[in-house]
């Protein structure tokens, strides 16, 4: 009688261990029944934000952005420069009178210009005299000496922000 009750044992553990092996499969699988669904929804739901509603908002900021008024341009006339330019060894002197004018970012900057203005000066007249008159010829010359005096300003002007040179007046002889 002990070895039936041996063998029922031992038939009846495979069985039991299947049951135990389920029992302890379950929880992992009901967790992945449950979280695999509910990332794909999540995910699902994320993208469709995204792609629908999220437009929209770039498109209500935008609008914000443009119904609010520009700011008024602020304007600040340097003194008129005269300057010899490099003509370099046997030419004639050339000479550049130019008007210019600063578009500033704010009207409190006006105060710092002013207070830098011999700084901005003297940058503009070292780099100006370094100029051959070959370079100032058409748009692009132009667009250069733009550019070159827009960095110079902002540099000796800090922290005052200036958003762009203007010629008044460029004459050269």
């Amino acid at each position: 009688m002990a070895e039936a009750d041996k063998d029922a044992k031992t038939e009846g553990a495979p069985g039991e261990g299947e049951a135990a092996a389920a029992k302890k499969k379950s929880p992992l699988l009901l967790i992945l029944m449950i979280v695999v669904p509910v990332l794909l929804l999540g995910g699902g739901g994320a993208a469709a934000y995204f792609l629908f509603f999220a437009k929209k908002d770039e498109a209500a900021a935008a609008k914000a952005e443009e119904a609010k008024p520009p700011k008024p341009a602020v304007f600040y006339n340097l003194p008129e420069l005269l300057v010899n330019l490099n003509g370099g060894q046997g030419r004639r002197s050339s000479f550049l009178k130019i008007s210019l004018s600063l578009e500033l970012s704010d009207p409190a900057d006006i105060q710092r210009v002013e207070a830098v203005l011999p700084r901005v000066i003297d940058a503009f007249q070292t780099y100006l005299r370094e100029l051959r008159p070959e370079d100032l010829r058409g748009s692009a010359g132009l667009y250069r000496l733009r550019e070159e005096l827009l960095a110079r300003v902002n540099t000796s002007a800090q922290p005052a922000k200036v958003n762009d040179v203007l010629f008044k007046e460029m004459l050269l002889q």
